[in-house]
């Protein structure tokens, strides 16, 4: 059977340094924005999820889904995480060094928003586990089989993300709160 290649690292697109450098933890010094791309069997074909977390609170702030995993793919998952979630300047946005994260508009969008852009080492996907950890998770409880249409896929990976995944999924690294719980009780003063 065949499986798609999310990651087409093999290009002439500019690459940026990890400046991530692994530091997961949610009370890290940096504040950063994780991204990554998988794709999602159906009937009617692949349907490939952009997705953008917080890596502090482990929240999806926004994702994009398409047919086609063209380079507006992240840019339309990272305006959508902007629209929910607008943030100061010096954000890190750490991808992998996929062909789509190293397209020129995608490096404009994050100039254009204050973010400084920060990838994994090459052939490294430990080094954006964040965002491995949410795919896992939605494949192996969510994701368990081809759904029969796009549409469905589409609406049922909307129910997961805001039905189940933001305002339920515990996470340890939270403290063992969802990542909704854990961004509204760090905004409180202590």
């Amino acid at each position: 059977r065949f499986t798609p290649r999310t990651t087409h690292s093999r290009h002439g697109r500019a690459v940026a340094d990890n400046r991530l450098g692994r530091q997961f933890a949610v009370d890290s010094p940096l504040p950063a924005w994780v991204g990554d791309i998988t794709y999602v069997p159906t009937g009617e074909g692949w349907l490939y999820l952009a997705a953008v977390l917080d890596l502090r609170t482990r929240q999806v702030l926004g994702y994009s889904l398409s047919e086609r995993m063209l380079d507006d793919l992240v840019r339309q998952a990272f305006l959508n995480a902007w629209s929910a979630s607008p943030v100061g300047t010096g954000v890190l946005f750490h991808s992998d060094r996929g062909s789509q994260y190293a397209s020129s508009d995608f490096g404009k969008t994050l100039a254009t928003h204050g973010f400084v852009p920060s990838m994994s080492r090459k052939a490294n996907c430990w080094d954006n586990a964040v965002a491995e950890s949410f795919f896992a998770p939605l494949k192996n409880g969510e994701v368990t089989g081809p759904y029969k249409t796009r549409a469905a896929a589409r609406a049922a990976i909307a129910r997961y993300i805001h039905g189940f995944y933001n305002p339920i999924r515990l996470h340890s690294a939270l403290g063992y709160l969802s990542p909704n719980d854990y961004a509204k009780k760090s905004k409180r003063p202590a």
